[in-house]
């Protein structure tokens, strides 16, 4: 590195009136010899750099954890931590999280072996002693220029990742605003029950999947015995809040697999997948007991309570039957069970006669 090399670049620099757009960039300069690191770093001074140094291999490593140069120049023999290993260890932690890309251009006197070694094990440049400092220059612009586009590339992909996370959430909002509509559409405002018509979807399906595999299936209909009567005697509110007790009730007795809707004013039906008569039978009874046993309470406006008890009366049909060719056929027996049941003075079961039974 002769002395006319860095009067040579001073003078192009002056001629041409060029100015670096990498100004203020940091470049650590590591060389054990300190007049190797003042030889570089005057022959860069025109372009307005800054510079850090290291004298060694680990001098060099804390200085890029303190700083995070943008570019490393760093001589490949030097005592106990040589270029070549603080090399393999930078490039070893370049990711997100380690240094991030860094580029480096090793130096040596040495004609090849370490060359190839140093490219091998990711340095970006390499340099023979003794260099010209216009060589030097425009490879130190080459690797800053990469360093840039390489950063612009990181910060892209971060703004990316950031802009899809904030998409995934977006979207997870989105299904689950979905799933909160679509369940407003399926569910009864009172009750909290299921709606009718998502009930008639339900009863559509069960029915089609029973018919085809011959699997037992029970359809429940319930009506609250003398609801009008509440209803005029203690106002509509409190009818209300006996509609919503009763709901609680029918659910607290039946599976989860079943599925329970409110049918329309005090009708409450059901379907009990997988259920035979006798099944279907015994769940109708817990159901009717459950709420014979609800001890609800009336508040009047002079501060009085009455104790108010309710029954209900049921009526169940069970499918596959060959009568029933389809829904209608299903929901007209259990609503003939559940007049039966009413007939026969109210809170009972009332069951569809299997073909053939007597």
């Amino acid at each position: 590195m002769a002395d006319g090399s860095i009067r040579k670049t001073g003078e192009t620099v002056r001629r041409t009136g060029s100015t670096t757009s990498y100004a203020n960039r940091t470049i650590l300069v590591v060389d054990d010899d300190p007049a190797n690191i003042t030889h570089v770093r005057e022959g860069l001074a025109s372009h307005g750099y800054r510079f850090r140094e290291a004298l060694d291999g680990a001098e060099a490593l804390r200085s890029v954890r303190e700083v995070r140069p943008d570019l490393i120049i760093m001589d490949v023999e030097m005592p106990r931590l040589g270029g070549v290993e603080v090399c393999r260890i930078i490039k070893a932690n370049g990711g997100e999280g380690g240094f991030g890309f860094i580029p480096i251009i090793l130096v040596t006197a040495r004609q090849a072996g370490g060359k190839i070694e140093g490219l091998e094990l990711g340095a970006d440049d390499y340099l023979v002693k003794p260099f010209d400092m216009l060589e030097l220059s425009a490879r130190v612009k080459s690797m800053l220029r990469l360093k840039a586009l390489q950063d612009t590339l990181m910060e892209k992909n971060r703004e990316l990742d950031h802009k899809n996370r904030e998409l995934d959430r977006a979207n997870k909002e989105l299904a689950q605003k979905r799933e909160e509509l679509l369940a407003l559409t399926r569910t009864d405002a009172l009750t909290g029950l299921s709606n009718r018509r998502y009930f008639e979807e339900r009863l559509a399906e069960e029915f089609a999947r029973a018919t085809r595999y011959r699997s037992p299936l029970a359809l429940v209909m319930l009506d609250i015995d003398h609801f009008k009567r509440i209803n005029d005697t203690y106002g509509h509110p409190f009818g209300d809040e006996v509609l919503r007790t009763v709901a609680r009730a029918v659910k607290g007795k039946l599976r989860e697999v079943d599925f329970v809707a409110r049918y329309g004013g005090e009708e409450i039906i059901a379907l009990l997948p997988e259920t035979g008569p006798k099944e279907a039978l015994g769940a109708c009874e817990r159901v009717r007991e459950a709420i014979a046993a609800l001890q609800l309470e009336h508040r009047a406006q002079d501060g009085s309570r009455k104790e108010v008890r309710c029954t209900a009366s049921l009526g169940v049909a069970n499918a596959p039957d060959p009568r029933w060719v389809g829904v209608e056929d299903l929901l007209r027996a259990a609503d003939t069970c559940l007049y039966e049941a009413k007939a026969a003075g109210r809170n009972c079961v009332r069951q569809h006669k299997e073909e053939g039974s007597g």
